[in-house]
């Protein structure tokens, strides 16, 4: 297992942004496919973006332009830069790892889950 803890949710302005860590403690994620999940209450899990294990991102609709992904396999941390946010942005926000190289916006490809942060957007 590899713990995943998020950091940097909060509050924040429509138009604002925010950065949000997560650090996988003790372990380097050279063979581990990386993404960011949002869960706003009353919906489903969505995908916000992913990082494979060779570096490909792969990004959904809602975030494209406003959203980057990055990761840090040596300091086994990677990150979620998010600009211009919407009320909609809002929501619980996840970081998740599986092993594997492709990377994937599908809840059900990853196994290990940290345990969330809040985000808010007011308009």
């Amino acid at each position: 297992q590899v713990p995943l803890v998020e950091s940097g949710g909060g509050s924040v302005q429509a138009g604002g942004s925010l950065r949000l860590p997560c650090a996988a403690s003790g372990y380097v994620l050279n063979y581990y496919c990386l993404a960011w999940f949002r869960q706003a209450p009353g919906k489903e899990r969505e995908g916000i973006a992913s990082t494979g294990g060779d570096g490909s991102t792969v990004y959904a609709e809602s975030g494209k332009g406003r959203v980057i992904v990055s990761r840090d396999n040596v300091k086994g941390s990677m990150a979620l830069q998010m600009d211009n946010l919407k009320p909609e942005d809002s929501g619980v926000y996840y970081c998740a790892a599986a092993p594997g190289w492709v990377p994937s916006l599908r809840p059900r490809d990853y196994s290990i889950w940290g345990q969330g942060t809040q985000v808010t957007v007011s308009s």
